[in-house]
């Protein structure tokens, strides 16, 4: 059974699956798609038709724009920012007050396991690859290859992590898990699982 406490303002039209928890002041938008075993931090905001997949963690203050994607078991920090606007302007060339019809919502998209940083911002549109991390601060102004770690203003690739998040030890011509011993190789810059 999911818990959603008194004080944040989930739309009747989302949809919110089993055993979702969604915490005091967030905020779920019409058409927005919450996974089973989701959890929602205080604060944190997911737009109209946002979808994520089970198991999700949304933490405080977190902010996540339509139209974002956010696959099984992704995680966003605190304060993280999932931006929709190419062109951001509060008012047209002319002058006039920019509404929904004066511009076109872009999405980030987020691949199993993936994860961002505190007070990261991706930059729509943009992907970030299966069990990627997005350091902490860090601005993502392209797509992050799977597995991954990127860092800095913008971001840039700084290494490798596997499935536990750990940064992967290169032994030999062979990326190792430090924590699981998983054993990946690199070809083409993509990550792939050894054996």
């Amino acid at each position: 059974m999911s818990h959603i406490e008194n004080t944040a303002d989930v739309s009747a039209g989302a949809r919110i699956g089993a055993d979702a928890r969604i915490w005091h002041l967030a905020q779920v938008r019409e058409g927005a798609e919450i996974g089973a075993g989701c959890n929602i931090g205080r604060g944190a905001y997911i737009g109209p038709d946002v979808i994520l997949g089970k198991n999700c963690k949304i933490q405080n203050y977190a902010l996540v724009y339509e139209p974002a994607r956010l696959e099984d078991g992704v995680f966003i920090g605190p304060a993280a920012v999932l931006t929709n606007d190419l062109y951001p302007r509060a008012i047209n060339t002319d002058g006039s007050l920019k509404d929904g019809s004066d511009w076109h919502a872009v999405g980030v998209t987020l691949h199993e396991g993936a994860s961002v940083g505190a007070r990261a911002v991706c930059v729509a549109p943009v992907e970030i690859g299966a069990w990627a991390m997005v350091a902490a601060g860090s601005v993502v102004n392209k797509d992050v290859p799977a597995h991954a770690l990127v860092a800095g203003v913008p971001a840039k690739q700084i290494g490798w992590v596997g499935k536990s998040g750990h940064r992967l030890v290169l032994e030999g011509d062979e990326w190792v898990c430090p924590a699981t011993g998983e054993r990946y190789s690199v070809a083409d810059e993509q990550l792939a699982p050894v054996g």
